[in-house]
């Protein structure tokens, strides 16, 4: 009568009818509500041994906090039940957070992501984040929670008697078992111990739907912590029951899964959950339920072909002292292997490390999504040749080899005008009269085309654009080109501009120490030839002593020796002048180059540094770093 009665009440709360036999006397002889013993909890908090329960938290629920008295925030501890209603448990502790509990390498693997999303958020698209945003969400909101319990959902498809087994283990017929099909149409929670309503507060499970296991019952110290959760069927034909399958399995700190032996390989349950979840595997019980209808040997047949598709799916086992999935066989309906389920979730619970296991595991398939995204291919970075390269051809664009060029020809024609002889240069005069415009014909210059110019720095800047990003992750690839596309606006006309100033001498040439010397060479070759002419025409009318030979030898050395210093001075000239092209050449690239690093190069690095900061931050968030 009494069960016929548990039933009935169950299926009305499913159904959000109400039903007065919910709360009848006799359904509570068999297993109090939650709420009930919460509502207890509240009434009968147990103060300290100063009176005060100062520095404890609160269960989770504003409603249930006992104000008046306690720390001066007004919240005080809910001490846990043992069962009996209002009675207050000696083993019982306040609602501790496990804020302290992250420790060692999860702390720094969570801090390390934290600082992941924030220098990549700029870079990458929300959705590549959204994930490592939602585990640093629920690591906080499961950090503010009881440390003392750990949330485990019973997971299965159709027919596969998870509701069975789940009143196996709280000895009491909680969840609704029947032909009908989906039977559980919400999540139902039984707790083994008081101060877990935050945990079901953050499953958005009501009150109505919060049970305790038989009062009294055997084997409840040992699941002392325990908050079990009756799932939805994972295949229902309700949408509905689905999504909330896959919203409680996000929170919860371990799922078994109850596969039958007619459904153990369906694809739906291999590749929806348990492949994807191959990383969770210490925090997964496989149950193989329903062994009571295989004959023989056939139960471990099927455990062991269980275990290959689980093998298939990359979920680790947990055999010989191995980390894995616990894979066993029981009959809920004969309890077969029931008692050893309840042993091993009892270890399970009292290492009160689950949900610490659960951030892992989260962290980790957080870490390999985001791997293409952090993860080079080769090796990274703008090398010095590639450097170099690049102020070649701003070099070339700008013209610094034509204009070292034309800087030493200038001096070489400087040098001509000083040392030449002056029936040479009264020659040019007479040259440039001829010439429009009274100009000296210099030798042909080479000037291009602006447009060419512009192409020029253009295909340079997107050539060393292309080297810093080869090997890298598409996002940080894209922001490296974006990087050099900016820098790149502007820079050919920066470039103009500094041809114009650092090409541009800003006096005349400097003059080597022996060219008074050769300027005095020079006019004394001159002189020598108009004292020969004087000599020689003074012969010719008389007025000097015949004698043809001196005048016209001192005449011809003048001539002679004219062109010879000219010669000798061009031939002096040509060192000076090379050098001083040479240095105006490398102050115009020197300029370029500059002008280069500062609008491309830097900018380039800069993303190349950010990146190697996040690469570190992932290193040590994927836990591959040496």
């Amino acid at each position: 009568m009494k069960s016929a009665k548990s039933a009935e009440s169950t299926e009305s709360v499913e159904s959000g009818e109400p039903d007065e036999a919910v709360e009848s006397q006799e359904t509570y002889e068999i297993h109090e509500t939650y709420e009930a013993h919460e509502s207890a909890a509240s009434e009968s908090v147990a103060p300290d041994e100063s009176g005060s329960s100062a520095g404890s938290w609160d269960d989770g629920l504003i409603a249930r906090r006992a104000t008046g008295k306690g720390s001066p925030d007004g919240l005080s501890g809910v001490d846990g039940l043992d069962g009996a209603p209002g009675a207050v448990s000696d083993e019982s502790e306040a609602h501790t957070p496990i804020g302290g509990a992250y420790g060692g390498s999860l702390r720094v693997r969570l801090d390390a992501l934290g600082e992941l999303v924030g220098l990549s958020r700029a870079r990458l698209e929300g959705s590549v984040l959204a994930e490592a945003g939602r585990v640093l969400d629920e690591a906080s909101a499961r950090q503010r929670l009881s440390s003392r319990h750990t949330v485990v959902a019973i997971a299965g498809a159709t027919g596969s008697g998870k509701s069975t087994l789940f009143n196996a283990l709280a000895e009491v017929p909680i969840s609704e078992t029947g032909l009908r099909r989906p039977t559980t149409s919400a999540p139902i929670a039984c707790v083994w111990s008081d101060g877990a309503a935050g945990l079901l507060d953050r499953l958005a499970i009501p009150g109505r739907l919060r049970r305790k296991p038989l009062a009294g019952g055997d084997g409840d110290e040992e699941l002392h912590g325990l908050v079990l959760v009756d799932l939805p069927d994972h295949d229902s034909a309700v949408v509905r029951h689905r999504e909330q399958v896959d919203r409680v399995l996000a929170l919860v700190d371990a799922v078994i899964w109850v596969v039958d032996p007619e459904k153990y390989a369906d694809a739906a349950l291999h590749e929806r959950y348990l492949r994807p979840l191959a990383g969770h595997a210490e925090i997964t019980f496989v149950v193989l339920n329903q062994i009571d209808r295989l004959p023989g040997d056939a139960a471990d047949q099927v455990l062991d072909d269980l275990r290959r598709l689980l093998d298939e799916d990359g979920m680790a086992l947990g055999e010989h002292g191995e980390p894995g999935a616990t894979v066993l066989a029981v009959s809920a309906l004969t309890g077969h292997g029931v008692g050893e389920l309840r042993e091993l979730l009892g270890r399970f619970v009292q290492e009160r490390n689950a949900a610490e296991r659960r951030l892992s595991a989260d962290v980790d398939a957080a870490a390999w999504r985001l791997r293409s995204a952090y993860v080079a291919e080769g090796r990274t970075g703008l090398g010095e040749r590639s450097r170099e390269q690049f102020a070649d051809r701003l070099a070339w664009a700008v013209g610094a080899v034509a204009a070292g060029e034309a800087a030493e020809r200038a001096w070489r024609r400087n040098a001509g005008r000083a040392c030449g002889t002056p029936w040479l240069r009264l020659w040019r005069w007479y040259e440039s009269t001829r010439m429009p415009g009274g100009q000296t014909p210099g030798p042909p210059e080479i000037v291009e085309e602006e447009l060419t110019a512009r192409q020029r720095v253009e295909q340079a800047v997107r050539t060393v654009a292309e080297e810093a990003s080869a090997g890298l992750p598409a996002p940080w690839a894209h922001s490296v080109r974006e990087a050099a596309a900016r820098g790149a606006e502007g820079l050919p006309e920066a470039l103009d501009e500094l041809a114009v100033t650092a090409a541009t001498p800003s006096s005349r040439p400097p003059r080597p120490a022996w060219w008074p010397a050769a300027v005095l060479a020079q006019a004394s070759m001159t002189l020598l030839q108009i004292y020969g002419a004087l000599w020689l025409v003074g012969q010719i009318i008389g007025l000097l002593e015949p004698g043809l030979l001196p005048p016209v030898l001192v005449m011809l050395a003048g001539i002679v020796g004219g062109p010879f210093v000219e010669w000798a001075c061009g031939a002096a000239a040509m060192g000076p002048a090379r050098r001083y092209g040479q240095d105006a050449e490398r102050r115009l690239r020197e300029a370029a180059a500059a002008c280069g690093r500062a609008r491309v190069l830097d900018p380039i690095s800069a993303e190349l540094m950010r990146y190697r900061e996040v690469r570190e931050q992932y290193v040590t968030v994927s836990r591959t770093g040496g």
